[in-house]
């Protein structure tokens, strides 16, 4: 795929999954087809600490299953899996590489977003040239602080229009209303969807109710 295929493919998703390497549960081919053929848009791999063949070798997965959905494959964070791994996108933490310099060593055909944690943090990532950006999270957990959907509404309102973003953060069925009516049209989900019981029949509800 090329860069403008990839853009194009974002603009029209609504449903972006970050999901572990599904080593307890041992299925994660197997939850890749399903989440996918349910409805999931762009999937990202989001383990922290795995070594980098690791990395590598779980990306080859990833990227195999997306291809077969006509799906983008994320790699988090790091700029060096994604030069070897060529994923669709990388998206990038408010600590890491400046988009430039992930530019500069990925080229333009791979997609690059960006975590948006406050309003001056969405002012600067509309400005630097990412493809999109995130805001949240909406909800956190425990006690961290979470800028909740006031950053959602503020995003709504700056991001021009057609532009693509995600709100994120503790997003699921039940709450999924708020985050539309506070002006998202595209979500980041994870444990709603890989923790559940049935993850297809969750991933159908929140892809239908965003594309309704």
């Amino acid at each position: 795929m090329s860069g403008d295929e990839r853009r194009l493919r974002l603009r029209d998703a609504r449903l972006y999954l970050c999901t572990d390497s599904r080593k307890e549960q041992g299925d994660l081919e197997e939850f890749l087809e399903a989440v996918l053929a349910a409805g999931v848009d762009v999937v990202q791999l989001r383990e922290k600490g795995l070594e980098a063949r690791d990395e590598i070798e779980l990306a080859e997965v990833f990227g195999l299953v997306t291809r077969r959905h006509g799906a983008l494959f994320s790699i988090n964070d790091r700029a060096d899996i994604a030069w070897i791994s060529r994923p669709d996108v990388l998206h990038l933490g408010q600590n890491d590489l400046p988009v430039p310099a992930a530019r500069a060593i990925l080229g333009d055909d791979v997609v690059i977003g960006r975590s948006t944690h406050a309003p001056h943090a969405v002012d600067m990532a509309l400005a630097s040239g990412v493809d999109y950006f995130c805001v949240g999270p909406v909800w956190a957990p425990d006690e961290h602080p979470a800028p909740g959907l006031q950053l959602v509404t503020y995003a709504a309102g700056r991001a021009p229009a057609g532009s693509a973003w995600f709100a994120m953060g503790g997003i699921d069925v039940d709450n999924l209303d708020a985050v539309i009516d506070a002006g998202a049209t595209r979500v980041v989900v994870d444990r709603a969807v890989t923790q559940a019981d049935d993850p297809a029949a969750v991933v159908e509800e929140l892809a239908g109710r965003l594309r309704g």
